[in-house]
């Protein structure tokens, strides 16, 4: 498939799948809890959950994709998350509801890990890098206007209100898919699929010091974003006293900063190149992730002292993810979803467990969030200075 505008716009619609399987219900957040009968410890595990399947999932539909195509699975996974989100709105126990986000993360990662890899089978290492940051820039339209809508649709229908919407988007997807997307994999594996190749993949991606190190900056970025997407909620409607929809408009705020960091990023990729662009924003993302948990320590509750900082971590977060994956891919094209598995394994894993942290103690305090938010930031830097220069 050759680049075009219209590709462009499909991967846009089809990473963004992921943000929106997220944002869009997070305004729903305290009423979930109201309504199945839990505290913000239960309701987080539908976020976690979530992004454990969504992590797992990529693990199988890389190598799927490698073997079969991309545009089959895609299809496939569209038809899981379709089928899924109306089991959600469906619910009527905390357990359905996780259960029901477990299979929707399974078929919503198709989205986004596929799309990267159709990005990278269609344009190559070189143009990749500058291709991934505006789609970012696109995508993060969906975590800027998704609490937005989602607080209306909240305050207006009620929380099931949400996942309906995404049924729909889902249905979508899958029509989309089926008329745009022709097949981008010019290099179909027979043996992808094979346990030992599999795991012989990823020990050698895991033995490249350069994966390596984009793999573990982009996980410590994730898992800082993660915290904050998890936490905020809570933190703006009980902590803070927000309405739904002013939660979401705050979110919307918040999520600007990640905005400027991509386009940033796009448009700085070719003459300053990504690894200087991860090194400026390890550095920016680890000083406003030490001011927020330093302010949360002196007890400033306050949702300045947490949207200021959270701003510049974020559009620090916009200068690391979409250069650290496409530095991660650049030296793979036969076996790039693979590598793109691996790595939104990884991402997902940790921002699932950063999200379990989160959801402690985050109703009565920022503390939780901001000094999560700063160990993932540190982390990033940590795994900046000691990965390779180049």
């Amino acid at each position: 498939m050759a680049p075009s505008a219209l590709l462009a716009v499909l991967v846009v619609a089809l990473t963004s799948l992921g943000p929106l399987s997220t944002d869009f219900y997070l305004p729903s957040l305290p009423a979930i809890g109201r309504a199945l009968a839990t505290d913000s410890a239960g309701v987080q595990l539908t976020l976690s959950v979530y992004l454990l399947g969504f992590g797992l999932g990529q693990l199988l539909l890389g190598p799927l994709s490698d073997r079969f195509g991309r545009r089959p699975v895609m299809l496939w996974g569209m038809a899981v998350f379709t089928v899924s989100s109306a089991a959600c709105a469906l619910a009527s126990s905390l357990e359905a509801l996780v259960a029901a986000r477990l299979l929707q993360a399974l078929g919503a990662c198709a989205g986004p890990v596929l799309g990267r890899a159709v990005v990278r089978d269609v344009y190559g290492p070189q143009e990749s890098a500058r291709v991934l940051s505006h789609v970012s820039t696109a995508t993060a339209l969906a975590p800027l206007l998704a609490p937005v809508f989602g607080g209306w649709l909240t305050a207006g229908f009620g929380w099931r209100a949400t996942f309906v919407v995404l049924t729909g988007y889902g249905l979508l997807l899958m029509a989309l898919v089926g008329v745009m997307l022709r097949e981008t994999n010019a290099h179909p594996d027979p043996r992808a699929m094979e346990p030992a190749r599999m795991l012989a993949n990823y020990r050698t991606l895991l033995a490249d010091p350069v994966y390596r190190s984009a793999l573990l900056i982009g996980c410590g970025a994730f898992a800082a974003l993660f915290a904050f997407i998890s936490g905020s909620p809570f933190v703006y409607i009980e902590l803070f006293g927000m309405s739904p929809l002013q939660m979401g408009l705050a979110f919307g705020l918040n999520v600007t900063g990640f905005m400027l960091g991509t386009t940033l990023s796009a448009r700085l990729s070719r003459c300053v190149g990504p690894a200087r662009l991860i090194r400026f924003g390890v550095f920016a993302g680890g000083a406003c992730g030490l001011v927020l948990a330093a302010l949360a320590l002196a007890g400033v509750a306050h949702p300045a002292a947490v949207m200021a900082p959270v701003w510049g971590v974020t559009a620090a977060i916009g200068l690391i993810l979409p250069n650290a994956t496409a530095l991660g891919l650049s030296g793979y094209p036969k076996m790039a979803g693979a590598a793109a598995s691996l790595m939104g394994f990884m991402h997902m894993g940790l921002g699932a467990g950063a999200g379990l942290v989160v959801g402690h103690g985050v109703q009565s305090s920022t503390l939780p969030l901001g000094l999560t938010v700063a160990a993932g930031m540190l982390f990033s830097l940590a795994a900046w200075a000691l990965g390779p220069r180049r």
